[in-house]
């Protein structure tokens, strides 16, 4: 099953693919990046994140991470960020995500 943000045309939209275990970064209908992450009990570790070098430097990787987080935060999950980008990412948004890191 998929969740999406929506969107049209070749304007950036999110969507978590569940049987695949990961949020997509899509450009139009390219795949332009992604978060994998694993499910551990009642915690979702953030595994990996990246984005197509030619998405790099729009802030599109942050708008990834907050898509995710926020999702999670809805879902009451507690997140593990084994990546360093999204593990990056919360410690810069301490005030909005810090209470969903399992400590």
């Amino acid at each position: 099953m998929k969740q999406q943000e929506q969107a049209a045309g070749g304007t950036p939209h999110f969507v978590h693919d569940e049987d695949n275990a990961r949020y997509e970064l899509r450009v139009g209908n390219e795949l332009a990046g992604q978060a994998q992450y694993r499910k551990e009990g009642n915690a979702v570790r953030l595994t990996h994140t990246e984005v197509d070098p030619k998405y790099e430097g729009q802030g599109l990787g942050s708008r990834l991470a907050a898509f995710v987080l926020d999702d999670l935060k809805s879902r009451g999950s507690k997140v593990i960020p084994s990546c360093r980008f999204m593990a990056g990412y919360v410690a810069r948004h301490e005030k909005e995500y810090g209470e969903l890191v399992v400590r």
